[in-house]
């Protein structure tokens, strides 16, 4: 039976009878409570930190859709990996004033790239940094090998393997051990003139630790989709900063005819009683 109600009162009498949610993690969260009968919510993201708060019952099975935001993400990275390496946007602006200007720049071909969380995104970006001819490094919490990656290392060896990284892509998820991760001591680390993506969350970074960097220290441009406040306030000094680019978390969107494929594989595999895709670990935070 689907349940679908529209209005407020129509919603809290169908959340008593409901054995499963379909929804943003947002608005699971504010309905768990009257969720009663709950046994399995399928989350329309990725992230669902806003789930994994000890003060958020935990007592049913939890899906997510990680997997399927590989090759968007991918795209993201290189158009704008190439972007900055060709001086695109210096192009333009030289286009829009008639100035016929070469300016000098580098293949990335042989160029390193280090991608930390080696998960079915960081895969599908390892893959692709291939085809560009980049040395692809790998931080994950295990250190397993993974598809297209040339070596994995261990949390641990990060400060060890920044300075060789060209490139540095953010895939982590938001846990415990994940937050604030590159702090200004981190900052140190990075290979002088690196280009940093963040694609994963926002509170990875430590932001003014990141903005002295692009100012005064090792880094020399960043990438950003997601932030630790999101939108990202008005008053943040990253807006003005020539060496960042800001984008609105959209790097990879969840489009509906997934959301649904999902779902419908994962409520197949629910009445089956087989282990679904994207199960939340509570515990690990992903």
């Amino acid at each position: 039976t689907i349940l679908a109600p529209e209005q407020e009162a129509d919603i809290q009498a169908a959340l008593a009878r409901a054995d499963i949610l379909l929804g943003e993690p947002a608005r699971l969260r504010a309905n768990l409570k009257e969720a009663r009968a709950l046994k399995w919510a399928q989350s329309t993201y990725a992230g669902v930190e806003t789930l994994l708060s000890s003060d958020c019952r935990q007592d049913y099975q939890l899906t997510n859709i990680r997997g399927i935001f590989g090759p968007l993400v991918s795209e993201y990275v290189f158009a704008h990996l190439l972007s900055l390496t060709r001086h695109l946007r210096h192009y333009r602006e030289q286009q829009r004033l008639h100035n016929w200007q070469p300016i000098p720049y580098q293949s990335i071909r042989g160029k390193t790239m280090l991608i930390i969380g080696t998960g079915s995104i960081g895969q599908h970006l390892a893959q692709t940094a291939a085809n560009f001819g980049l040395k692809v490094q790998g931080i994950s919490r295990s250190g397993r090998e993974a598809p297209g990656f040339d070596h994995i290392y261990q949390l641990p060896a990060l400060n060890k393997v920044l300075p060789r990284a060209d490139v540095v892509v953010s895939v982590l998820p938001s846990t415990s051990q994940t937050r604030d991760l590159f702090n200004s001591d981190r900052m140190d680390f990075f290979k002088p003139g690196a280009i940093f993506f963040n694609v994963g969350r926002g509170d990875a970074v430590d932001e003014n630790a990141l903005i002295q960097a692009l100012r005064h220290g090792n880094l020399g441009a960043a990438v950003l989709d997601v932030f630790a406040t999101e939108p990202l306030p008005s008053a943040s000094p990253l807006w003005d900063m020539p060496n960042v680019v800001i984008t609105p978390h959209n790097a990879g969107y969840s489009f509906p005819d997934q959301i649904v494929t999902r779902f419908s594989r994962n409520y197949l595999k629910y009445i089956e009683g087989k282990p679904m895709e994207g199960v939340v670990d509570f515990n690990l935070g992903y």
